[in-house]
């Protein structure tokens, strides 16, 4: 499983571009859904519908009581560390919600924190 420290070798990292998705960020892409996998096992919750775009994705987490918070990273082309610093989260009614809950932003680091402290306060 990927650790937080595979992921921060690719801080300041230029991805390739083009019309078809580069190598570097299939490789990037699936380093971070394993690093999320890891991070929901450890906190009893479960990685589902992951959403692979061209250069970006987003997925849903869900507790073990049926609650879910939605998440997204920006294109890692444009916005260069956004997926490290700048990571949106916000509360879903269920894993086909794209529009949820208040946006919340916050770092790869504390992602964990935000994503408990969003299924405790969820209304639903």
């Amino acid at each position: 499983m990927a650790k937080l420290n595979d992921l921060k070798k690719y801080i300041d990292y230029e991805f390739s571009s083009g019309c078809y998705t580069g190598e570097d960020y299939k490789s990037f892409q699936t380093k971070y859904i394993n690093y999320l996998k890891a991070m929901c096992k450890e906190n009893h919750w479960e990685l589902v519908k992951v959403g692979k775009n061209h250069y970006c994705f987003s997925a849903f987490i869900k507790s073990s009581e049926n609650k879910c918070v939605y998440l997204s990273i920006s294109d890692v082309r444009y916005f260069s560390n956004e997926w490290y610093s700048h990571i949106l989260v916000r509360t879903a009614k269920n894993e086909v919600d794209y529009r949820g809950g208040f946006n919340n932003y916050t770092t790869l680091e504390n992602l964990d924190y935000t994503v408990a402290r969003l299924l405790k306060d969820l209304p639903f």
